[in-house]
C-alpha cells in the first residue's frame, strides 16, 4: 500500500482525486485562518480520510466521490448546513456513511479481514453484507463523536435523539444501496498496481 500511495499520478482522473486532497489540506488551513478553532479540528478530522484511497490505490472515479463526500460532510457542519437546511443532515448521512463503509469494505479485504475478490462473481453476495455492517458501524462511531464533540468541545455541535436514531437508520440504508453499487461496480485497484503491491 506505501508504493500505490508513492506513485505518481498518470490520468485526469488521479490528478482530479489529488487535486480534491490538496483541497482538503486547504480547507484545514481555511479553518484555521477564518473559522474557529472546532471548525479547523473538524477539518482536520477528515484530512487523513481523503489520504486512504490513495493508499488503496481505487480507482479514480470512487476516489474522487470518496474525497469530495467527505469533504462536504465535513464542510457542512463549519457552515452550520445541518441545522440551516432540514433534509441535509439525513442526505449527507445517507451518502457519506454509504461511501465510507464500501472504502472499508476495500481496506478490510486488502488486510484479509474480509475474503473478498472483487472480480469473482461468485463472492459479490459479500459486499451485501459488510458493507451495510460497516455502515450501521460507521453511523454509532459518527454520533458518539458528535455526542463526545458537544460533551466535552463545544455545545454548537446539535445532538439530539431523534437526530441521533434517524442518522443512523439512514446511514444504516446508505450502506444497503452502497453494499449492491459494491457487488456490482468495481472500485478497487487500479489497473496499473500490481498484486503484490496491495
Amino acid at each position: 500500500m506505501r508504493r500505490a500511495f508513492l506513485q505518481w499520478p498518470r490520468t485526469a482522473g488521479e490528478l482530479t482525486a489529488d487535486g480534491v486532497r490538496i483541497l482538503a489540506v486547504v480547507s484545514v488551513l481555511a479553518g484555521a485562518i477564518w473559522w474557529t478553532p472546532t471548525d479547523a479540528g473538524i477539518l482536520a478530522f477528515a484530512l487523513p480520510a481523503t489520504l486512504l484511497p490513495r493508499f488503496l490505490s481505487v480507482r479514480p472515479g470512487f476516489d474522487i466521490a470518496y474525497g469530495i463526500t467527505i469533504l462536504v460532510a465535513a464542510w457542512s457542519n463549519v457552515l452550520d448546513l445541518y441545522t440551516s437546511i432540514a433534509w441535509w443532515d439525513l442526505a449527507v448521512h445517507f451518502v457519506a456513511t454509504g461511501v465510507v463503509a464500501a472504502m472499508l469494505c476495500v481496506l478490510l479485504s486488502r488486510w484479509g479481514v474480509v475474503v473478498w475478490q472483487p472480480e469473482t462473481r461468485s463472492m459479490r453476495r459479500v459486499p451485501l453484507i459488510v458493507v451495510p455492517v460497516l455502515a450501521l458501524a460507521i453511523s454509532a462511531l459518527w454520533e458518539m463523536v458528535e455526542w463526545f464533540g458537544y460533551t466535552f468541545i463545544s455545545d454548537d455541535i446539535f445532538v439530539a435523539y431523534a437526530d441521533t436514531i434517524g442518522d443512523m437508520v439512514v446511514g444504516g440504508l446508505g450502506g444497503v444501496v452502497a453494499g449492491v453499487v459494491t457487488a456490482f461496480v468495481p472500485l478497487g485497484v487500479r489497473a496499473r498496481v500490481a498484486v503484490d503491491d496491495r
